[in-house]
């Protein structure tokens, strides 16, 4: 018993008349219901069919915005009742008792919407012809549902949507028809990267029946800066708003036309994720109003956060998704059609000519002397070669054209609409693709610089060029399975001291052999450009080291032990700065020395990225690895360049040894090469030694060390070893 109800009792315990006495109980009975129905959470009304009056306990008068507990029509009673709501609602408290109970929403100035639960009772004995019925608060358990079912349905839009827009309209439906409100937009930040942008109405709705349609005009019409106006307040600080009184709010900006459209209250908050970085993101601004006067109310804040986080995962997602269908279409580098994207548009446009009859052209541009660029001033200045003609590319070509990267230095151009050419050189995009081809190969053949167009009237030379690329792609496709079957050996040609008497064994060069399995030995000199024209070269070249480390380590312990073998690397192996630990790491696992290990570039790979490929040189030095220069002199590497390089050999290449010793320019530059190693305190090998009379030249000019057929054939390493027992030349 409360004090405030024990205070009461103890004012009517007084002596008291009859009817007092009656009133006091009556009030006694009264309080206590009262305080029965407020513990028990439900309030109790009734309805007089003969007079149409209500009927409220004080818990039921407060469920309804009712300021007192009597009514004389269903209007006065019912008047906070949103419109949706009253036709069943009258139905059930005016007809017969046996109904199904029914959730209402009641809007009401003290606690926003909240959902009342109707249910019809048996009479009341007091008031046998009236109905009667209960009352409930459901609001908790109401928006428990609401949440969960917006979230299914939210989820549902967001994940089926292929498009931000209509992720975003749905979404502000669904809000507006499960909460009541009347219109909803969506604010975000105009395109660009440039400063000063401002917000824009995105996306807005409202229901059909509601005329809003002015309201709407101008806030499509309308921009905010962040700080601006609610919706660039919001969007500056990150925090939702209520706007209780649009009419009056000077933070409003569109309070005139608000009025006019005959809304209300609002809410609005910032649609925000935090990424995986941890940053945060905050693409937009999202806002709902009301033609009712809602105060802020527990809803809307309590599903706002699950909102903007879905709306941003998907905005995330439809990102992604364009990054990845961008990437799957477009060349990085030069932002036009990739290989795949191109001949997809090039296989549909073949369909479409053979069906509709519609004509276009194909051209297969290859740019002249581009490896040149890359050789000498490295990779970027070729980068950046091709992103100007890319760019040059596109603005000469015609808007409907499709112009794409094959892939290196060549180019295509796909014009549609045109009166000649397709379906007359090709009914598909390979074979079209093959008399570009041939038409590009045609103007390599006189003299470069030129144009051609494919003519059916040359059928031999697209015959030559379907044949040559045939061969490459059969020839590529049986070295990949060569390698993975293992169908690859190294063979060892010896390098010779051949300043000493005895001519010892100073190393090997490891050199890679393939015989088919039907016996047929394919020259390297065929199969390492068609490798170095595809992704081969790198898995061919981890296996020469693989295999030639291996070797190494099977001669540890013998005559041999000491060898240094020589390994021939590939250009992009040597400017990738996973180089030096790779090569680390397996002469570790294999107990191999570092110092017993030669790694051979040549000038022109020095050349294509000389700061990197100078710093994988120095990791590799330091590690141990000794590292030769190969084919010294044919290519366009300076002397400050050559001192500031950590090598440990120079290679004549054999293009200098041929004509020894009746050539004298040769002889010179031979002489000169070894008389720079000796300054540089370098290692000299001859390349290509093949006679007794350039091996005496070689000798006569103090070079170091030779290699060629003379000295020894590439062999087998069990074979090496029986030829070369102690070390000493055979």
């Amino acid at each position: 018993m409360t004090s405030e109800r024990a205070s009461r009792m103890q004012a009517v315990s007084l002596p008291l008349g009859p009817q007092r006495l009656r009133d006091a109980i009556a009030m006694e009975a009264a309080v206590a219901a009262d305080e029965l129905e407020r513990a028990a959470g439900f309030g109790q009304w009734w309805y007089d069919p003969q007079s149409g009056r209500s009927m409220l306990s004080p818990v039921a008068a407060e469920y309804l915005e009712m300021p007192t507990r009597a009514a004389d029509t269903l209007v006065e009673c019912l008047g906070h009742v949103m419109e949706d709501d009253l036709p069943e609602l009258i139905r059930l408290w005016t007809g017969p008792q046996a109904q199904q109970p029914m959730d209402i929403r009641v809007i009401g100035l003290a606690r926003g919407m909240r959902w009342v639960r109707v249910t019809p009772l048996p009479s009341d004995p007091a008031r046998p012809h009236w109905r009667h019925g209960m009352l409930q608060d459901t609001t908790s358990l109401m928006l428990a549902a609401v949440r969960e079912r917006l979230g299914y349905a939210l989820t549902e839009y967001l994940i089926g949507t292929h498009t931000l827009e209509d992720a975003i309209t749905n979404v502000i439906q669904l809000i507006c028809r499960n909460l009541g409100w009347e219109w909803g937009a969506y604010w975000s930040m105009e395109p660009g990267d440039e400063p000063g942008r401002s917000l824009y109405c995105r996306h807005f709705w409202h229901p059909p029946e509601r005329d809003l349609e002015q309201f709407s005009v101008l806030s499509s019409a309308l921009t905010m800066a962040p700080g601006d106006g609610l919706v660039g307040r919001v969007w500056a600080t990150g925090q939702a708003e209520w706007v209780e009184d649009m009419s009056t709010d000077p933070r409003f900006l569109r309070r005139r036309s608000a009025h006019m459209s005959g809304l209300w209250s609002g809410y609005v908050f910032p649609v925000t994720y935090v990424s995986d970085n941890g940053e945060q993101h905050r693409p937009g601004v999202l806002e709902f109003y009301s033609s009712l006067s809602r105060q802020p109310e527990a809803q809307l804040p309590k599903v706002s956060a699950t909102i903007g986080a879905l709306i941003a995962q998907t905005a995330q997602r439809l990102e992604t998704e364009a990054v990845i269908h961008r990437l799957a279409q477009v060349d990085e580098m030069t932002d036009l059609d990739n290989r795949a994207h191109f001949y997809a548009q090039l296989n549909r446009h073949c369909v479409q000519s053979h069906r509709e009859g519609r004509r276009f052209a194909l051209m297969f541009i290859d740019l002249d002397r581009f490896k040149p660029i890359n050789d000498a001033f490295g990779h970027e200045a070729g980068n950046a070669v091709l992103q100007e003609f890319a760019r040059r590319l596109k603005e000469l070509a015609p808007p409907p054209a499709r112009v794409g990267r094959l892939g290196g230095d060549e180019f295509a151009l796909l014009v549609p609409e045109i009166s000649a050419c397709s379906p007359d050189n090709g009914q598909s995009g390979p074979e079209l693709l093959r008399s570009a081809d041939a038409a590009m190969y045609r103007v390599k053949q006189n003299g470069r610089n030129g144009s051609n167009v494919f003519s059916t009237s040359s059928p031999d030379m697209l015959a030559q060029q379907r044949a040559k690329l045939a061969q490459r792609l059969a020839m590529e496709a049986e070295l990949r399975e060569a390698l993975r079957a293992d169908h690859l050996r190294l063979v060892y040609q010896p390098i010779v001291d051949i300043a000493s008497p005895d001519a010892p064994l100073h190393g090997v060069e490891a050199l890679i052999r393939w015989r088919k399995p039907s016996g047929e030995m394919v020259s390297p000199d065929i199969f390492i450009p068609i490798a170095e024209r595809s992704d081969l070269i790198i898995d061919i070249g981890r296996w020469v080291m693989s295999q030639a480390l291996h070797d190494l380590a099977a001669l540890q312990g013998g005559a041999l032990s000491r060898l240094k073998i020589h390994v021939n690397m590939a250009a992009s192996e040597f400017t990738s700065s996973a180089l030096p630990t790779m090569l680390s790491a397996m002469s570790a696992r294999l107990a191999v020395p570092a110092a017993q290990v030669v790694l051979e570039l040549t000038e022109s790979m020095l050349m294509r990225q000389p700061e990197q490929v100078r710093r994988v040189m120095h990791q590799l030095r330091e590690i141990g690895f000794e590292i030769s220069l190969d084919d010294f002199g044919m290519g366009h590497s300076s002397l400050s360049m050559l001192k500031s390089l950590p090598i440990s050999s120079l290679k004549i290449d054999r293009s200098f040894v041929r004509d020894l010793p009746s050539g004298e320019r040769d002889r010179a530059i031979a002489q000169t090469i070894v008389g720079l190693g000796h300054h540089l305190q370098l290692d000299v090998i001859a390349e290509g030694i093949e006679t007794p009379a350039q091996l005496d030249e070689l000798k006569a000019i103090r070079c170091g060390f030779g290699q060629g057929y003379l000295l020894g054939r590439p062999l087998p390493l069990t074979e090496l070893v029986r030829c070369f027992p102690d070390g000493r030349s055979r």
